[in-house]
């Protein structure tokens, strides 16, 4: 099953576009993408049904993004969009998994959770992030999105301690107002790093969130199937940040 769009969002460049899947075969490929990061890269544990692809309950009821190489068409990047009104068909967000999110759902609008967002290691260091970016924000035009938020994975180094430096710095760079708090279902064995520990550096997607003006909502949730402890970002789409939204929000409404 694939989730229906009114439209496809499309952008470009010389190497790489993005789309929007349009069928089951190319949702496949993006499972299958998903499966060789997750499980055979970060040595996840997966509970899917078919060998070799990353598929959950959440997938037939999500549009999937792709990144795709612009020669062959190979897909070297996705993310699964979840819109609210899919949402409440299914019965919940996937983030109501790890936290506690009666903050978020008493906001006023249309929400987009998004996630399982890769990168094949290949593309990490190219344009293909920004990519699969100037996409969603063709997604979030073309629907009408007023909150975007989604599970941004750190990781959890020794007792915890890297993903706990890692929230310090969210604490004093974006942390949401009390008022936008969730409650992690697993909190981190350890809370506090010490001051020693500040700088550690944010992974690429929570570094992303952060420059476009997202708010972490709180402590994060230990996944142990992952190994990562996940962060709930959330971004008001009228608070993005001005010097990124002519090159995804007004660049998109042009499109």
């Amino acid at each position: 099953m694939v989730a229906s769009a009114s439209a496809s969002v499309v952008k470009r460049t010389e190497r790489l576009y993005v789309e929007l899947a349009s069928s089951t075969q190319e949702v496949r490929e993006a499972l299958a993408l998903r499966h060789r990061v997750f499980a055979g890269e970060m040595g996840a544990t997966l509970d899917s049904l078919t060998p070799g692809l990353d598929e959950d309950a959440f997938d037939a009821y999500c549009q999937h993004l792709l990144v795709r190489e612009g020669r062959s068409g190979r897909i070297i990047g996705c993310t699964r969009l979840l819109l609210d009104n899919q949402a409440a068909r299914l019965g919940r967000f996937y983030s109501e998994g790890e936290f506690r999110l009666d903050a978020v759902l008493a906001l006023p609008g249309r929400k987009l959770e998004i996630g399982r967002t890769c990168i094949d290691p290949a593309y990490r260091q190219g344009p293909a992030i920004a990519v699969l970016w100037s996409g969603l924000a063709g997604f979030i035009h073309l629907h009408g999105v007023d909150y975007l938020f989604g599970c941004a994975s750190v990781p959890l180094g020794e007792h915890d301690l890297q993903a706990a430096a890692i929230m310090n710095r969210l604490r004093r760079q974006a942390l949401a107002p009390e008022t936008l708090r969730v409650t992690p279902r697993a909190p981190l064995h350890t809370e506090h790093a010490s001051d020693d520990n500040l700088d550690a550096p944010l992974p690429a997607l929570l570094r992303a969130y952060v420059r476009l003006g997202a708010k972490a909502c709180g402590e994060p949730c230990r996944d142990p199937d992952f190994g990562v402890a996940d962060v709930l970002m959330l971004l008001n789409v009228d608070e993005l940040n001005p010097s990124y939204s002519r090159h995804f929000l007004e660049r998109a409404a042009q499109s």
